[in-house]
């Protein structure tokens, strides 16, 4: 049975597909990375509003071992990048620090000039990429240093997947209390770094999942936190967490929002501060400017409320 991140992740590439992002044989070969066999891998395309495929089904395109996309296989369309949102971002530097068990985290620190606050920024389901180093790179330039951390350390760091729908993959195979911990350890590196400094955390999809995961397993150290269209854990309990929540959602998210309702409600269970912000006319992974999905509008004015946000809970 799939864990429900992995599956999270599997219906994110069912999506892609079912809207045009990426094609069968791409999301195919995606899936089986992700440890569908082929009838599963094509039930939940079906589940997910792809349109039935044309002809007799085609095997997915394997890759080769290791990173590489292989012989065959067919790599997603590039969108044309968008204008970020937001200041010109400061310098976001490679860095290296201790976590768990003597393993050897990677990140990207951007510190501010005149820090108001500290913040962990999580990356989405690829990885820790120049799209979220520019976000900390942002935070830092608005007046919050920001360590954005490398999920896949322990696998070698993102950058060792030339694949990206392998790096997904492995992120597929990673336990949440793995992910709890590499968290905890690079709150404490943003906190070694920020001294004084009240902490907060931002995440976006996979990230925003994350968010929620972090902030139900009694981490008290935050302030504030920003989980972007993130899936809520399943039995999420935040009773721990201290930190003011900003939950964002895009309207045309309906995957994602069908545990809105949860995610509030956990929040109240537990009396955490916190608002719900949907924004009208936008999809999932609207904030992000490389994507296909990039609502400028709504990422331009989730950008505003993230930064009122932390002025207001860690400034």
């Amino acid at each position: 049975m799939m864990s429900p991140f992995k599956r999270y992740l599997a219906e994110e590439v069912a999506h892609d597909h079912a809207d045009g992002l990426i094609p069968r044989r791409e999301a195919l070969r995606r899936l089986t990375l992700l440890g569908l066999g082929l009838p599963a891998a094509s039930a939940l395309l079906a589940a997910c509003g792809a349109p039935a495929p044309s002809g007799p089904a085609v095997p997915p395109a394997t890759t080769a071992t290791g990173a590489g996309t292989g012989t065959g296989a067919q790599p997603s369309p590039t969108a044309a990048p968008g204008t970020p949102v937001g200041p010109s971002p400061l310098p976001a530097e490679n860095i290296t620090f201790p976590g768990p068990e003597g393993a050897t985290l990677k990140g990207a620190w951007a510190p501010a000039g005149k820090a108001k606050g500290a913040v962990l920024v999580i990356h989405e389901n690829r990885g820790l990429n120049d799209h979220t180093r520019s976000v900390a790179g942002r935070l830092a330039a608005s007046g919050y240093s920001a360590l954005a951390p490398d999920l896949l350390s322990r696998a070698g760091g993102t950058d060792s997947f030339s694949d990206t729908a392998q790096a997904t993959a492995k992120l597929g195979e990673i336990t949440p209390a793995q992910f709890v911990t590499d968290m905890k350890a690079s709150l404490t590196e943003l906190q070694n770094r920020a001294k004084g400094r009240k902490l907060g955390m931002a995440g976006f999809c996979f990230g925003g999942g994350m968010t929620w995961l972090l902030l139900s397993s009694s981490e008290p150290r935050l302030s504030a936190a920003v989980p972007f269209y993130g899936p809520l854990p399943a039995n999420a309990d935040m009773s721990g967490a201290k930190a003011a929540v900003l939950g964002v959602y895009a309207e045309q998210d309906q995957r994602v929002n069908a545990t809105r309702d949860a995610a509030k409600a956990a929040l109240e269970k537990a009396g955490l501060t916190h608002e719900i912000a949907t924004f009208a006319g936008a999809g999932h992974a609207f904030f992000n400017d490389t994507g296909q999905r990039f609502n400028p509008t709504a990422a331009a004015e989730a950008w505003e409320r993230l930064i009122a946000w932390f002025d207001r809970y860690l400034g």
